[in-house]
């Protein structure tokens, strides 16, 4: 009796580290899809930030160097919590990065999570599956409407790559477009197509990005013109009838 106690003992203790783990993990994809991936690729998280180093490639790197996953875990680690003030070089173009990483991003317990995640996807083939699988904002099926000559169209407050709206539609003639971003990570709204190329400003806290277009019926397309952001997923269709 007292071997199957500890035996069920054991399995209880295991499954609760899995659960731990797997609650960690979550975490992790969670926060990186809000504060991680406007700058960074990763496929696993369909992040596909270009101001940032390409986290899969520097996996590679490592790994070709001979380092663990532990070990690249660690460097992503220490890298969110003491990002370094010297420009990182993009190994493909020689360049330095357009944006240093911010301090503070992510801390403490977060920080250890959004690290595992990333070293324990980085490159890897294929999709995540259970619980992981559902972590990450999806482009919104709503459709946003038209009024009175105004199109209002918000980013995902969050900071993740995504608007509030997935699509929207608006009748011919003047049309003002407005995006409000209450994130700390930069967007704005733009049009194109049909002859239209319009940019607005780049905004955050509580700021407004907004363009003034003369639309003929057809379909154009609005998307966030910060590098990394319109890849990333954050564009949709604007029908015009």
């Amino acid at each position: 009796m007292l071997v199957v106690a500890a035996a069920l003992a054991a399995l209880v203790l295991t499954g609760c580290g899995l659960a731990e783990r797997d609650d960690n993990m979550v975490n992790g994809k969670s926060l990186f899809a809000t504060k991680c991936a406007a700058c960074h690729t990763l496929a696993r998280a369909d992040a596909q930030g270009v101001v940032g180093p390409n986290l899969d490639e520097a996996w590679q790197q490592a790994d070709k160097d001979g380092l663990g996953r532990s070990t690249y875990e660690g460097l992503v680690h220490q890298q969110i919590l003491h990002p370094s003030n010297d420009p990182q070089i993009d190994p493909q173009t020689g360049e330095p990065y357009p944006q240093p990483m911010p301090a503070n991003l992510v801390t403490g317990q977060d920080a250890q999570d959004v690290a595992a995640y990333v070293a324990d996807v980085a490159a890897k083939p294929g999709e995540d599956g259970g619980r992981l699988a559902q972590v990450g904002k999806q482009q919104s099926q709503e459709v946003a409407q038209a009024e009175g000559g105004s199109l209002s169209i918000p980013a995902d407050p969050s900071g993740a790559l995504a608007y509030e709206f997935g699509s929207a539609e608006a009748p011919p003639g003047q049309l003002t477009i407005d995006s409000q971003n209450e994130a700390t990570i930069p967007h704005n709204i733009a049009l194109e197509g049909g002859g239209v190329d319009e940019i607005g400003p780049e905004v955050t806290g509580g700021g407004v990005s907004e363009i003034e277009v003369d639309l003929q019926p057809g379909e154009y397309t609005f998307y966030c013109s910060v590098p990394g952001h319109r890849e990333g997923g954050m564009e949709g269709t604007l029908t015009v009838e």
